[in-house]
């Protein structure tokens, strides 16, 4: 048993976010390789990321640099697939050293049985994104995609997200989305009592909810608004903090 925790995070959206942000990130990330003894990031840490062979996303590159040192430092590093970088790629497996996951995954972490997924498509509702990911995600629209000029990709990706706006002007859709999360994860404690922890990202609004003893759902927020970050420490109430500025002289 390590006596370090290991920290979530979620919601990055690089390069829909101010430099600030990712340099307030990168931060993190250098506190998180002294204290922490495993960082899973999960879902949408870049606000698009899909790789042409040999090309990738321009930008990120300190962010990049300081996984790839995380790694090399030998803490285990796992990226899950949000909505906005599902597509993953050989460049964060092979080159920056990332484990990788395109759907949710069950873990024992820190004593706890762990439902781990982005949120994307869970819960009631939002019909037409569920058709929506099926199309995008689908082998001929990578592959069609593929053969758009990288700058018209990034360009076509930026166009369709909406986290710009939200970064702007933050509205009420969040509010929503996190209801329709904290109640299916709820229904699903209670259908599968031989988990005790489902982490989940995509609300972007923290939420800590206990559904029994030692049970508990988790939101991991985000770093738009919250630059919150999950604490999970053996024998301990999961618990969200938030990277103050005053953390980071």
């Amino acid at each position: 048993m390590s006596e370090k925790p290991i920290h979530f995070a979620s919601d990055i959206h690089l390069g829909a976010v101010p430099a600030e942000t990712e340099r307030s990130f990168v931060r993190w990330l250098m506190h998180t390789a002294d204290c922490a003894s495993e960082l899973i990031l999960n879902g949408d840490l870049f606000d698009f990321w899909f790789e042409y062979g040999s090309v990738i996303p321009g930008g990120h590159t300190r962010t990049l640099g300081a996984l790839a040192d995380l790694v090399d430092g030998g803490l285990p590093v796992t990226l899950m697939g949000g909505n906005h970088d599902w597509w993953g790629g050989k460049f964060l497996t092979d080159d920056i050293g990332l484990t990788f996951q395109q759907g949710p995954v069950v873990r024992d972490l820190a004593g706890l049985t762990t439902f781990i997924a982005h949120g994307d498509g869970l819960g009631r509702g939002d019909v037409r994104y569920r058709i929506l990911k099926a199309v995008v995600r689908s082998r001929s629209a990578r592959w069609l995609f593929r053969w758009l000029h990288p700058d018209m990709g990034t360009a076509l990706a930026s166009h369709i997200s909406r986290t710009a706006a939200l970064v702007a002007s933050p509205s009420g859709a969040e509010e929503a989305r996190s209801k329709v999360l904290y109640e299916w994860a709820v229904e699903k404690m209670a259908a599968e009592s031989d988990l005790d922890l489902i982490v989940l990202g995509h609300a972007h609004i923290p939420l800590v909810h206990e559904a029994g003893p030692g049970r508990y759902y988790v939101n991991l927020g985000d770093w738009i608004s919250h630059r919150s970050y999950l604490v999970l420490r053996e024998g301990e109430r999961p618990t969200l903090e938030r990277w103050e500025s005053a953390e980071e002289g």
